[in-house]
C-alpha cells in the first residue's frame, strides 16, 4: 500500500505541507509508506482540452510542461491526499491544475483513479475552508474514488508558518483521517 500526498501551497514547508506530512506520518505508524510532492515552483499549466491525452497509447497528458511525473506518481498511488491553503475562497491554480488534467487524462483511459482512497486537506487564516474543501472533494467523486469522513472536515487554521500546530482540534481531526485511510486500507486488502 502507498500513500501520496500533494501539496498544492505556493510556500514550501508552510501549514499545508506540514498538515500533510502529518498525514503521511500517520499514515506511516499504520503501516502505509508515503512521499509528498510540493507544487511550488513547478509549471504546470491548466487544462485546454485539446484531446491529445486521448490520441496517446499512455496514460499520460501531451502537453510538455511538470505535469506528467506527478500523474504517474498518482497513478502509482493507492490513496492520495490533497492539500490546499485558501486563496481568494478555492484552492490554489496550481493544485486546480493537476487535478482537471489528471481527471481528464484518467477518465479517456477507463478511469485508473477508480477506488483509490484519499481526500482532501485544507488550511486557511480566517475563512473558505469549506468552499475549498467542497471543490476538492468534488474531484475525488467524479473520479469514483473513496474518501472516508473524519471527526470534522479536513481543515485548519494558520497564516503564519507553523501556526496550524496551535490548532488542536483540526491536529486531531486529520489523525483521525489518517486513520480512517489506514482502516480502510486495510479492510480493502483483506477483501482482495
Amino acid at each position: 500500500m502507498k500513500a501520496l500526498a500533494i501539496c498544492g501551497s505556493p510556500r514550501l514547508g508552510g501549514n499545508t505541507e506540514q498538515l500533510l506530512r502529518r498525514c503521511l506520518g500517520r499514515l506511516e505508524t499504520n503501516g502505509i509508506q508515503g512521499e509528498l510532492i510540493a507544487l511550488a515552483g513547478k509549471s504546470i499549466q491548466g487544462c485546454t482540452a485539446c484531446l491529445s491525452c486521448r490520441g496517446l497509447t499512455e496514460t499520460r497528458c501531451g502537453v510538455d510542461d511538470d505535469f506528467n511525473p506527478v500523474l504517474d506518481r498518482i497513478l502509482a498511488a493507492d490513496i492520495v491526499v490533497v492539500g490546499s491553503p485558501v486563496h481568494f475562497g478555492s484552492a490554489t491554480p496550481v493544485l486546480s491544475a493537476v487535478l482537471d488534467r489528471a481527471g481528464y487524462v484518467a477518465r479517456g483511459k477507463g478511469n485508473p483513479l477508480s477506488r483509490k482512497l484519499g481526500g482532501p486537506i485544507v488550511v486557511a487564516r480566517r475563512a473558505g475552508q469549506n468552499f475549498t474543501y467542497a471543490q476538492l472533494l468534488l474531484w475525488y467523486m467524479i473520479n469514483d474514488m473513496i474518501v472516508p469522513g473524519s471527526s470534522y472536515w479536513n481543515v485548519a487554521f494558520g497564516r503564519e508558518v507553523g501556526e496550524v500546530q496551535n490548532d488542536d482540534e483540526g491536529l486531531r481531526t486529520i489523525d483521525r483521517f489518517a486513520d480512517n485511510l489506514a482502516f480502510l486500507a486495510e479492510r480493502l486488502a483483506g477483501c482482495a
